[in-house]
Protein backbone atom coordinates (compact mmCIF):
# COMPACT_ATOMS: atom_id res chain seq x y z
CA UNK A 1 0.00 0.00 0.00
CA UNK A 2 1.18 3.02 -0.60
CA UNK A 3 0.07 7.16 0.80
CA UNK A 4 -0.03 10.54 0.20
CA UNK A 5 1.81 12.57 3.36
CA UNK A 6 0.64 16.28 2.51
CA UNK A 7 3.11 18.20 5.46
CA UNK A 8 6.76 18.35 6.30
CA UNK A 9 6.56 18.79 9.96
CA UNK A 10 7.79 16.50 12.47
CA UNK A 11 3.82 15.60 13.09
CA UNK A 12 4.25 14.70 9.86
CA UNK A 13 7.20 12.29 10.11
CA UNK A 14 5.72 10.83 13.08
CA UNK A 15 2.43 10.31 10.97
CA UNK A 16 4.69 8.80 8.07
CA UNK A 17 7.05 6.05 10.40
CA UNK A 18 3.87 4.75 12.14
CA UNK A 19 2.61 4.03 8.76
CA UNK A 20 5.79 2.51 7.39
CA UNK A 21 6.16 0.28 10.76
CA UNK A 22 3.56 -2.04 8.39
CA UNK A 23 5.94 -1.96 5.62
CA UNK A 24 3.70 0.11 3.45
CA UNK A 25 4.95 2.61 0.95
CA UNK A 26 4.98 6.41 1.82
CA UNK A 27 5.19 9.76 -0.41
CA UNK A 28 5.80 13.36 0.66
CA UNK A 29 4.25 16.57 -0.67
CA UNK A 30 5.45 19.97 1.25
CA UNK A 31 7.01 23.27 0.88
CA UNK A 32 10.15 22.25 2.91
CA UNK A 33 12.83 19.33 2.77
CA UNK A 34 12.36 16.54 6.17
CA UNK A 35 15.61 14.85 6.83
CA UNK A 36 13.75 11.97 8.75
CA UNK A 37 10.61 12.33 6.70
CA UNK A 38 12.14 12.35 3.35
CA UNK A 39 14.69 8.71 4.84
CA UNK A 40 11.45 7.46 4.62
CA UNK A 41 9.72 8.34 1.85
CA UNK A 42 9.83 6.49 -2.13
CA UNK A 43 9.42 9.59 -3.98
CA UNK A 44 9.11 13.39 -2.41
CA UNK A 45 8.00 16.58 -4.21
CA UNK A 46 8.67 20.46 -3.13
CA UNK A 47 5.24 22.12 -3.75
CA UNK A 48 2.97 24.29 -1.98
CA UNK A 49 1.13 21.60 0.67
CA UNK A 50 -1.78 23.92 0.29
CA UNK A 51 -2.00 24.02 -3.59
CA UNK A 52 -4.70 21.38 -4.66
CA UNK A 53 -3.55 21.28 -8.49
CA UNK A 54 -0.21 20.80 -7.83
CA UNK A 55 -0.63 17.77 -4.65
CA UNK A 56 -3.28 15.94 -6.95
CA UNK A 57 -1.15 15.76 -9.80
CA UNK A 58 1.86 14.28 -7.24
CA UNK A 59 -0.61 12.27 -6.08
CA UNK A 60 -1.98 10.79 -9.29
CA UNK A 61 1.45 10.31 -10.88
CA UNK A 62 2.53 8.00 -7.79
CA UNK A 63 -0.57 6.30 -7.71
CA UNK A 64 -0.97 6.26 -4.28
CA UNK A 65 -4.01 4.55 -2.18
CA UNK A 66 -4.87 7.18 0.49
CA UNK A 67 -3.52 10.61 1.05
CA UNK A 68 -3.46 11.82 4.88
CA UNK A 69 -3.45 15.57 5.08
CA UNK A 70 -1.12 17.04 8.37
CA UNK A 71 -1.45 20.89 8.46
CA UNK A 72 -4.73 22.67 8.69
CA UNK A 73 -3.75 24.97 5.78
CA UNK A 74 -4.45 22.51 2.83
CA UNK A 75 -7.49 21.41 4.60
CA UNK A 76 -8.83 25.46 4.28
CA UNK A 77 -7.50 25.66 0.74
CA UNK A 78 -9.30 22.33 -0.72
CA UNK A 79 -6.69 20.04 -1.19
CA UNK A 80 -9.30 17.23 0.52
CA UNK A 81 -11.88 18.09 -1.97
CA UNK A 82 -9.13 17.61 -5.03
CA UNK A 83 -7.45 14.80 -4.47
CA UNK A 84 -11.07 12.65 -3.38
CA UNK A 85 -12.55 14.38 -7.28
CA UNK A 86 -9.69 12.81 -8.38
CA UNK A 87 -10.63 9.28 -6.49
CA UNK A 88 -7.73 9.07 -4.15
CA UNK A 89 -9.50 8.29 -0.75
CA UNK A 90 -8.75 11.08 1.79
CA UNK A 91 -7.86 11.45 5.57
CA UNK A 92 -9.11 15.29 5.98
CA UNK A 93 -12.45 16.89 5.68
CA UNK A 94 -13.93 18.78 3.05
CA UNK A 95 -13.04 22.46 3.20
CA UNK A 96 -16.65 23.18 4.26
CA UNK A 97 -16.58 20.67 7.10
CA UNK A 98 -12.95 21.84 7.87
CA UNK A 99 -14.83 25.01 9.16
CA UNK A 100 -15.13 23.56 12.28
CA UNK A 101 -11.68 24.92 12.86
CA UNK A 102 -10.81 27.72 10.56
CA UNK A 103 -13.93 29.54 11.39
CA UNK A 104 -13.99 29.62 15.31
CA UNK A 105 -17.13 31.61 14.46
CA UNK A 106 -18.52 28.66 12.49
CA UNK A 107 -17.37 26.66 15.44
CA UNK A 108 -19.81 28.20 18.26
CA UNK A 109 -22.75 28.88 16.18
CA UNK A 110 -23.00 24.99 15.33
CA UNK A 111 -23.18 24.07 19.14
CA UNK A 112 -25.17 27.28 19.71
CA UNK A 113 -27.84 26.18 16.63
CA UNK A 114 -27.92 22.23 17.50
CA UNK A 115 -27.58 22.53 21.40
CA UNK A 116 -24.59 21.47 22.24
CA UNK A 117 -24.25 22.52 25.80
CA UNK A 118 -20.00 22.61 25.54
CA UNK A 119 -19.19 26.21 25.31
CA UNK A 120 -18.08 28.89 27.75
CA UNK A 121 -19.96 31.96 27.19
CA UNK A 122 -19.28 33.60 24.05
CA UNK A 123 -19.74 37.17 22.02
CA UNK A 124 -18.74 37.79 18.28
CA UNK A 125 -19.18 41.54 17.68
CA UNK A 126 -19.50 42.45 14.13
CA UNK A 127 -18.31 45.91 15.02
CA UNK A 128 -15.75 47.82 17.21
CA UNK A 129 -18.85 49.75 18.95
CA UNK A 130 -19.96 46.36 19.43
CA UNK A 131 -16.85 45.28 21.05
CA UNK A 132 -16.93 47.62 23.88
CA UNK A 133 -20.51 46.30 24.12
CA UNK A 134 -19.39 43.23 24.89
CA UNK A 135 -16.20 43.67 27.27
CA UNK A 136 -18.76 45.60 29.64
CA UNK A 137 -21.17 42.38 28.87
CA UNK A 138 -18.71 40.45 30.65
CA UNK A 139 -17.22 41.98 33.37
CA UNK A 140 -14.76 39.00 34.26
CA UNK A 141 -11.70 37.98 33.10
CA UNK A 142 -11.88 37.32 28.90
CA UNK A 143 -9.99 35.60 25.83
CA UNK A 144 -9.71 37.18 22.36
CA UNK A 145 -9.98 34.58 19.96
CA UNK A 146 -9.38 35.49 16.40
CA UNK A 147 -11.74 33.02 14.09
CA UNK A 148 -9.20 32.49 11.42
CA UNK A 149 -6.39 30.21 11.25
CA UNK A 150 -3.52 31.77 13.45
CA UNK A 151 -1.20 28.51 13.86
CA UNK A 152 -2.09 28.35 17.42
CA UNK A 153 -0.64 31.75 17.82
CA UNK A 154 -3.49 33.89 17.93
CA UNK A 155 -5.55 33.77 21.42
CA UNK A 156 -4.72 36.28 24.01
CA UNK A 157 -5.79 35.51 27.47
CA UNK A 158 -6.48 38.20 29.76
CA UNK A 159 -4.29 37.90 32.74
CA UNK A 160 -1.27 36.69 30.72
CA UNK A 161 -1.00 38.53 27.32
CA UNK A 162 -3.00 41.92 28.40
CA UNK A 163 -3.78 42.88 31.78
CA UNK A 164 -6.71 45.87 31.43
CA UNK A 165 -9.79 45.09 29.19
CA UNK A 166 -9.08 48.09 27.40
CA UNK A 167 -6.01 46.62 25.90
CA UNK A 168 -7.90 43.04 25.21
CA UNK A 169 -10.99 45.26 23.36
CA UNK A 170 -7.85 47.15 21.40
CA UNK A 171 -6.29 43.66 20.47
CA UNK A 172 -10.55 42.81 19.21
CA UNK A 173 -11.08 45.74 17.25
CA UNK A 174 -7.76 45.64 15.45
CA UNK A 175 -9.12 42.52 13.87
CA UNK A 176 -11.75 43.91 12.78
CA UNK A 177 -10.46 47.17 11.19
CA UNK A 178 -8.59 44.60 9.49
CA UNK A 179 -11.42 42.59 7.92
CA UNK A 180 -11.61 39.48 10.02
CA UNK A 181 -13.76 38.02 12.88
CA UNK A 182 -13.29 37.68 16.26
CA UNK A 183 -14.74 35.95 19.65
CA UNK A 184 -14.78 37.16 23.06
CA UNK A 185 -14.95 34.23 25.37
CA UNK A 186 -15.21 33.98 29.07
CA UNK A 187 -12.05 32.89 30.69
CA UNK A 188 -12.30 29.62 32.25
CA UNK A 189 -10.55 27.94 35.34
CA UNK A 190 -9.08 24.40 34.74
CA UNK A 191 -6.86 22.78 32.99
CA UNK A 192 -6.49 22.14 29.26
CA UNK A 193 -6.29 19.02 27.43
CA UNK A 194 -7.01 17.48 23.63
CA UNK A 195 -8.91 14.60 22.93
CA UNK A 196 -8.58 13.20 19.24
CA UNK A 197 -10.39 10.64 17.21
CA UNK A 198 -10.73 9.41 14.01
CA UNK A 199 -13.62 10.21 12.47
CA UNK A 200 -15.15 8.15 9.63
CA UNK A 201 -18.82 6.56 8.67
CA UNK A 202 -18.75 3.62 10.78
CA UNK A 203 -18.08 5.37 13.83
CA UNK A 204 -15.67 8.08 15.81
CA UNK A 205 -12.68 5.77 17.51
CA UNK A 206 -10.83 7.87 20.12
CA UNK A 207 -7.27 8.18 20.92
CA UNK A 208 -5.33 8.99 24.23
CA UNK A 209 -5.74 12.04 25.72
CA UNK A 210 -3.11 14.50 25.78
CA UNK A 211 -1.84 17.43 27.25
CA UNK A 212 -0.26 20.24 25.12
CA UNK A 213 2.01 23.04 26.59
CA UNK A 214 1.80 25.96 24.38
CA UNK A 215 3.42 28.41 26.58
CA UNK A 216 6.82 29.23 25.66
CA UNK A 217 9.03 29.26 28.87
CA UNK A 218 8.50 27.16 31.91
CA UNK A 219 6.47 27.55 34.32
CA UNK A 220 3.93 28.76 31.00
CA UNK A 221 5.09 32.15 31.02
CA UNK A 222 5.92 33.76 28.17
CA UNK A 223 3.31 33.70 24.50
CA UNK A 224 1.58 31.31 22.83
CA UNK A 225 3.12 28.71 20.47
CA UNK A 226 2.10 26.16 18.14
CA UNK A 227 3.13 23.76 21.09
CA UNK A 228 6.58 23.19 23.31
CA UNK A 229 5.55 19.79 24.09
CA UNK A 230 3.09 17.35 25.22
CA UNK A 231 1.84 14.36 27.30
CA UNK A 232 -0.01 11.88 27.45
CA UNK A 233 -0.86 8.84 30.47
CA UNK A 234 -0.68 5.00 30.16
CA UNK A 235 -4.17 4.49 30.65
CA UNK A 236 -5.11 6.87 27.85
CA UNK A 237 -6.50 9.71 30.67
CA UNK A 238 -4.72 12.38 32.49
CA UNK A 239 -3.49 12.54 36.34
CA UNK A 240 -6.46 15.07 36.77
CA UNK A 241 -8.70 14.19 34.40
CA UNK A 242 -11.29 10.97 35.08
CA UNK A 243 -12.47 8.72 33.00
CA UNK A 244 -16.39 9.91 33.15
CA UNK A 245 -14.79 13.50 32.25
CA UNK A 246 -13.37 11.89 29.21
CA UNK A 247 -15.90 10.44 28.46
CA UNK A 248 -17.63 13.30 28.42
CA UNK A 249 -15.37 14.77 25.93
CA UNK A 250 -15.94 11.90 23.53
CA UNK A 251 -19.60 12.72 23.87
CA UNK A 252 -19.29 16.46 22.91
CA UNK A 253 -17.21 15.37 19.30
CA UNK A 254 -19.58 12.91 18.71
CA UNK A 255 -22.87 15.20 19.35
CA UNK A 256 -20.50 17.50 16.80
CA UNK A 257 -19.41 15.31 13.87
CA UNK A 258 -23.55 13.73 14.41
CA UNK A 259 -24.78 18.18 13.93
CA UNK A 260 -22.20 18.50 10.76
CA UNK A 261 -23.97 15.58 9.24
CA UNK A 262 -27.17 17.44 10.36
CA UNK A 263 -25.89 19.86 8.16
CA UNK A 264 -25.01 17.89 5.17
CA UNK A 265 -21.46 17.82 6.06
CA UNK A 266 -19.98 14.74 5.84
CA UNK A 267 -16.56 14.13 8.12
CA UNK A 268 -13.49 11.48 7.47
CA UNK A 269 -10.38 12.40 8.86
CA UNK A 270 -9.35 13.38 12.59
CA UNK A 271 -11.19 15.50 14.95
CA UNK A 272 -9.64 16.87 17.85
CA UNK A 273 -11.26 18.85 20.77
CA UNK A 274 -9.76 21.30 22.71
CA UNK A 275 -10.65 21.42 25.95
CA UNK A 276 -10.63 22.70 29.11
CA UNK A 277 -11.53 20.66 32.19
CA UNK A 278 -13.50 23.07 34.53
CA UNK A 279 -15.35 22.38 37.97
CA UNK A 280 -18.41 21.52 36.43
CA UNK A 281 -16.78 19.41 33.62
CA UNK A 282 -15.23 19.93 30.30
CA UNK A 283 -15.80 22.44 28.28
CA UNK A 284 -14.84 22.68 24.51
CA UNK A 285 -12.46 25.67 23.67
CA UNK A 286 -11.54 24.91 19.87
CA UNK A 287 -11.86 22.42 17.55
CA UNK A 288 -8.95 21.33 15.05
CA UNK A 289 -9.38 19.24 11.71
CA UNK A 290 -6.21 17.01 11.86
CA UNK A 291 -3.71 15.60 14.14
CA UNK A 292 -2.91 17.84 16.58
CA UNK A 293 0.84 19.16 16.64
CA UNK A 294 2.56 17.64 18.95
CA UNK A 295 -0.67 15.72 20.31
CA UNK A 296 -0.42 13.65 17.31
CA UNK A 297 3.20 12.45 18.01
CA UNK A 298 2.10 11.10 21.47
CA UNK A 299 -0.61 8.90 19.26
CA UNK A 300 1.56 7.91 16.44
CA UNK A 301 4.51 7.17 18.74
CA UNK A 302 1.86 4.77 20.98
CA UNK A 303 0.38 3.50 18.15
CA UNK A 304 0.42 -0.66 18.39
CA UNK A 305 2.67 -2.44 15.72
CA UNK A 306 -0.46 -3.45 13.20
CA UNK A 307 -1.13 -1.43 10.16
CA UNK A 308 -1.50 1.92 10.43
CA UNK A 309 -1.78 2.33 6.86
CA UNK A 310 -4.94 0.30 6.62
CA UNK A 311 -6.24 2.45 9.66
CA UNK A 312 -5.54 5.54 7.88
CA UNK A 313 -7.22 3.91 4.01
CA UNK A 314 -10.10 2.88 6.31
CA UNK A 315 -10.76 6.66 7.35
CA UNK A 316 -10.63 7.54 4.20
CA UNK A 317 -12.40 4.96 2.59
CA UNK A 318 -15.49 5.12 5.11
CA UNK A 319 -14.74 2.20 7.68
CA UNK A 320 -12.49 1.24 9.81
CA UNK A 321 -11.56 -2.13 11.44
CA UNK A 322 -12.26 -1.45 15.27
CA UNK A 323 -9.41 -3.49 15.72
CA UNK A 324 -6.96 -1.60 13.93
CA UNK A 325 -7.18 1.25 16.57
CA UNK A 326 -5.23 0.09 19.37
CA UNK A 327 -2.50 2.34 21.79
CA UNK A 328 -0.26 0.72 23.84
CA UNK A 329 -0.13 0.94 27.49
CA UNK A 330 2.32 3.15 27.70
CA UNK A 331 3.18 7.37 28.90
CA UNK A 332 4.61 9.27 26.64
CA UNK A 333 6.32 12.80 26.76
CA UNK A 334 7.02 15.36 23.70
CA UNK A 335 9.74 17.86 23.63
CA UNK A 336 10.33 20.31 20.84
CA UNK A 337 13.76 21.81 20.46
CA UNK A 338 13.08 25.51 19.26
CA UNK A 339 15.42 28.49 18.26
CA UNK A 340 16.18 30.73 20.82
CA UNK A 341 13.46 33.43 20.84
CA UNK A 342 10.70 31.15 19.67
CA UNK A 343 7.48 32.17 20.15
CA UNK A 344 8.22 36.34 19.70
CA UNK A 345 12.09 37.01 18.06
CA UNK A 346 13.12 33.33 16.89
CA UNK A 347 16.70 33.20 15.87
CA UNK A 348 16.98 30.72 12.70
CA UNK A 349 20.43 28.96 11.58
CA UNK A 350 21.67 27.70 14.55
CA UNK A 351 23.67 24.66 14.02
CA UNK A 352 23.00 21.05 15.62
CA UNK A 353 24.74 17.92 16.19
CA UNK A 354 22.37 15.29 16.45
CA UNK A 355 23.28 11.39 17.55
CA UNK A 356 20.20 9.33 16.53
CA UNK A 357 21.99 6.53 17.69
CA UNK A 358 22.06 7.97 21.40
CA UNK A 359 18.91 8.92 21.41
CA UNK A 360 17.70 5.65 20.38
CA UNK A 361 19.50 3.93 23.00
CA UNK A 362 17.90 6.29 25.84
CA UNK A 363 14.51 5.47 24.99
CA UNK A 364 13.17 8.04 22.55
CA UNK A 365 11.76 8.45 19.23
CA UNK A 366 13.32 11.71 16.96
CA UNK A 367 11.25 13.94 14.36
CA UNK A 368 12.26 16.46 12.79
CA UNK A 369 10.42 19.19 11.91
CA UNK A 370 12.08 22.70 10.76
CA UNK A 371 15.75 21.92 9.94
CA UNK A 372 18.09 21.85 7.12
CA UNK A 373 20.05 19.12 6.81
CA UNK A 374 23.63 20.21 6.99
CA UNK A 375 27.26 17.97 7.15
CA UNK A 376 26.79 14.32 8.05
CA UNK A 377 25.03 14.16 11.89
CA UNK A 378 24.32 18.16 11.51
CA UNK A 379 21.15 19.96 11.19
CA UNK A 380 19.76 23.65 10.86
CA UNK A 381 17.33 25.53 12.52
CA UNK A 382 14.80 26.95 11.19
CA UNK A 383 12.36 29.83 12.95
CA UNK A 384 10.12 27.24 13.87
CA UNK A 385 10.26 23.57 15.94
CA UNK A 386 13.25 22.40 14.90
CA UNK A 387 13.13 18.53 16.47
CA UNK A 388 10.84 16.63 19.01
CA UNK A 389 11.88 14.02 21.49
CA UNK A 390 9.30 11.40 22.44
CA UNK A 391 9.88 9.28 25.02
CA UNK A 392 8.03 6.16 26.46
CA UNK A 393 7.82 4.84 29.75
CA UNK A 394 4.97 3.08 32.28
CA UNK A 395 4.98 7.23 34.52
CA UNK A 396 4.85 10.30 32.77
CA UNK A 397 7.45 11.45 34.71
CA UNK A 398 10.02 8.63 33.56
CA UNK A 399 9.02 9.14 30.34
CA UNK A 400 10.01 12.90 30.66
CA UNK A 401 13.61 11.26 32.52
CA UNK A 402 14.21 9.67 29.45
CA UNK A 403 13.67 13.05 27.03
CA UNK A 404 15.78 14.87 29.17
CA UNK A 405 18.72 12.22 29.31
CA UNK A 406 18.47 11.88 25.25
CA UNK A 407 18.78 16.04 25.26
CA UNK A 408 22.51 15.06 25.66
CA UNK A 409 22.65 13.67 22.47
CA UNK A 410 22.05 17.18 20.67
CA UNK A 411 24.57 19.62 20.97
CA UNK A 412 23.93 23.22 19.93
CA UNK A 413 21.91 26.48 20.80
CA UNK A 414 18.48 25.66 21.35
CA UNK A 415 15.50 26.41 23.50
CA UNK A 416 13.14 23.58 25.41
CA UNK A 417 10.97 23.25 28.34
CA UNK A 418 12.44 21.09 31.13
CA UNK A 419 9.32 21.42 33.02
CA UNK A 420 6.88 19.17 30.99
CA UNK A 421 6.37 15.95 32.28
CA UNK A 422 8.24 16.44 35.92
CA UNK A 423 6.42 15.44 39.16
CA UNK A 424 6.48 19.02 40.16
CA UNK A 425 4.50 20.30 37.34
CA UNK A 426 1.97 17.33 37.24
CA UNK A 427 1.36 17.18 41.07
CA UNK A 428 0.45 21.10 40.55
CA UNK A 429 -1.89 20.30 37.72
CA UNK A 430 -3.55 17.85 39.59
CA UNK A 431 -3.98 20.05 42.89
CA UNK A 432 -5.26 22.50 40.76
CA UNK A 433 -8.73 20.67 39.64
CA UNK A 434 -8.79 18.66 43.01
CA UNK A 435 -9.12 22.43 44.74
CA UNK A 436 -11.57 23.03 41.74
CA UNK A 437 -13.85 20.89 42.67
CA UNK A 438 -13.22 19.84 46.20
CA UNK A 439 -11.92 23.32 47.77
CA UNK A 440 -12.40 22.45 51.32
CA UNK A 441 -10.45 19.54 50.87
CA UNK A 442 -7.23 18.80 52.61
CA UNK A 443 -3.93 17.83 50.42
CA UNK A 444 -3.79 14.13 49.12
CA UNK A 445 -0.63 12.73 47.07
CA UNK A 446 -0.92 12.79 43.63
CA UNK A 447 -1.30 9.36 42.14
CA UNK A 448 1.89 9.26 39.67
CA UNK A 449 1.87 5.13 39.51
CA UNK A 450 -1.47 4.28 37.56
CA UNK A 451 -3.24 1.07 36.62
CA UNK A 452 -0.67 -2.19 37.02
CA UNK A 453 1.34 -2.90 33.65
CA UNK A 454 -0.92 -5.74 33.26
CA UNK A 455 -4.37 -3.90 33.91
CA UNK A 456 -6.48 -3.44 30.48
CA UNK A 457 -7.15 0.32 29.14
CA UNK A 458 -10.36 1.61 30.87
CA UNK A 459 -13.69 0.89 29.31
CA UNK A 460 -13.44 4.14 28.01
CA UNK A 461 -10.91 3.72 25.52
CA UNK A 462 -12.96 1.60 23.81
CA UNK A 463 -12.30 2.75 20.12
CA UNK A 464 -15.75 1.70 18.34
CA UNK A 465 -18.11 4.26 19.78
CA UNK A 466 -20.10 4.32 16.95
CA UNK A 467 -22.19 8.02 16.03
CA UNK A 468 -25.80 8.03 17.04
Amino acid sequence: MRLLVVGGGAREHAIGAAIVQAEAEIVVASANANPGLDHLARATARVDPTDPVKVTAFARAQRVDAAVIGPEGPLASGVADALRTAEIPTVGPSKDAARIETSKLFCRELLQRHGIAASPKWAAPASVDEVDRAVAEFGAPFVVKPSGLTAGKGVWVQGSDFAEPKDGAIYAKSHLVQGGRVLLEEKLDGEEFSLMAFVTDSGLYPMPAVQDFKRALEGNQGGNTGGMGSYSQRDHLLPFLPAADRDRAVEILRAIVAAMRSDGLSYRGILYGGFMLTAGGPKLLECNARFGDPEGINACTLYEQGDFAELLRGVATGRVDPNLVQFRLRSTVVKYLVPPGYGDRPRAGGLLTVDPVGITEAGVHLFYGSVEEGGPGEVRLGTSRGIALAGEASAIHEAGTRVEAALRCVKGEYYVRHDIGTKEDLARRWEHIRRLRAPNAKPSPLPLSVAPPDAPPSSAATPDLEIG
